[in-house]
């Protein structure tokens, strides 16, 4: 009788070389690019007909086609007449932004991770997606143009390994605002933050981009004790970015009062959206990734004209 058969291991310098291959990754690109993995399976592509030269599909001639677009070959074989629809070429470039000021590196109990890190992941998880989609991508404040494959994305990666905890940009480092660049007209934004700055500065600095026609989303992401305000008993809050801390010695009897704070920051903020014709999102810390990715992938194509004049 034969001996069975054993399944060959890899051979060992290859299996060093894959090894090292995925060593070398940010850690954040792998967590991206496995909350983009799950939500790919449920978006459809982003081709749409168009001008361009890459082929997409037959369909049949309807009146009004231009007759250079009659694919006489395809016609030939059937008893009616074909066009070739061609792939829309006109690919966006989109500048992503994420909020490195102090209040994004805190984390409740109830949340799965810091504000910081969701808000990286998700940003470079929505920029796999785009550059799969043909879309070119630039992190905002890097002074890199806009570039699509998989080259930009891990370019996009190791600039968030290298700028974490830092203020992107201009290097106002607690300032929480996206830096002050100059975009082209009518190119798309996507900013990614817990936007607790004050929402004058905030909409000072968002209606600089929205002058020039720039299309903008702003994710707001919240950790779920900011929501709820849980706290209670004596309790001393310390500041992240320089404030001085504050000694409670009932924390629950201010809850009211901060909740209304905060809803009115959520409201103000989301009414600026409207007034830009931006759009809003609102993400908790402590719900899935891969659901306000999808959320937000879907809305990118759809993007409307800004508003710039709106006040």
């Amino acid at each position: 009788m034969a001996p069975a058969s054993k399944q060959r291991s890899p051979p060992l310098d290859a299996q060093r070389r894959g090894e090292a291959l995925a060593a070398g990754l940010p850690p954040l690109l792998v967590a991206a690019e496995r909350v983009a993995a799950t939500v790919v399976q449920g978006v459809h592509g982003r081709r749409r007909v168009g001008l361009g030269e890459t082929f997409w599909q037959f369909r049949s001639y309807e009146p009004g086609d231009p007759p250079q677009l009659i694919d006489w070959r395809q016609t030939a074989k059937s008893d009616r007449v074909y066009v070739r629809d061609l792939e829309w070429e006109a690919a966006q470039s989109l500048w992503l932004w994420s909020d490195g000021s102090g209040s994004m590196n805190w984390q409740s109990i109830e949340a799965a991770e810091q504000k910081k890190r969701r808000a990286d992941v998700l940003l470079l998880a929505l920029a796999s997606l785009l550059v799969r989609g043909g879309e070119r991508v630039a992190l905002l404040g890097s002074g890199r143009r806009p570039h699509s494959g998989r080259d930009a994305l891990q370019r996009l990666a190791l600039a968030l390994e290298r700028e974490q905890g830092t203020e992107q940009g201009d290097g106002q480092e607690g300032e929480g605002l996206p830096p002050r660049d100059t975009l082209p007209r009518h190119s798309r934004l996507i900013l990614f933050s817990d936007f607790l700055a004050p929402v004058e500065a905030i909409e000072a600095r968002l209606r600089v981009f929205a002058e020039r026609g720039v299309g903008g989303h702003l994710v707001q992401i919240l950790d779920p004790a900011e929501l709820s305000f849980p706290f209670t008993g004596r309790l001393n809050f310390i500041g992240l970015e320089s404030e001085k801390s504050w000694l409670l010695s009932r924390s629950e009897a201010v809850r009211g009062e901060y909740l209304k704070r905060m809803e009115r920051q959520r409201a103000a903020l989301a009414d600026l959206a409207r007034r830009l014709g931006w759009r809003y999102q609102l993400h908790h810390t402590d719900r899935s990734a891969e659901g306000a990715l999808l959320s937000l992938y879907q809305t990118i194509g759809t993007l409307p004209t800004a508003r710039g004049g709106a006040r």
